[in-house]
């Protein structure tokens, strides 16, 4: 793993948006989902707004790998599981997703990615080389 460049970060983080893809079977990438993304600290988080079952998050868990593009940023990444246990860094994670998003967004909206029904569908994205 190689660490994410303060640009980067700052970037990413700051970004609307992010693509995301997993890495096939074959090595070749899926086609890219766009999903929201916050920044704790020096990492950076996705969750699946539809549980477990929504397409992307199922095959980014199942690779383990995979491909981000966001505000002029492209990286390939692990995606690493969040433990849904770890309370502290999912209070920060809602309070980051309803200071970037919630302020644009319907309650209805930020409840999709919120509390305690998101915690098992985080990941974290790590910086690969």
């Amino acid at each position: 793993m190689t660490d994410w460049t303060d640009d980067q970060l700052d970037r990413v983080g700051a970004a609307d948006q992010l693509e995301i893809a997993s890495v096939r079977d074959d090595g070749s990438l899926r086609p890219f989902t766009t999903v929201w993304v916050v920044r704790i600290g020096d990492e950076l988080f996705v969750r699946s707004a539809y549980g477990p079952e929504n397409g992307w998050y199922r095959r980014a868990k199942e690779a383990g790998v995979g491909r981000i593009k966001s505000a002029g940023v492209i990286r390939d990444v692990a995606f690493i599981e969040v433990p849904a246990d770890d309370a502290g860094l999912h209070e920060a994670l809602d309070a980051e997703y309803t200071r970037k998003y919630g302020p644009n967004h319907a309650a209805h909206i930020m409840a999709t990615v919120l509390g305690d029904d998101v915690r098992g569908v985080t990941l974290r994205l790590d910086a690969q080389d």
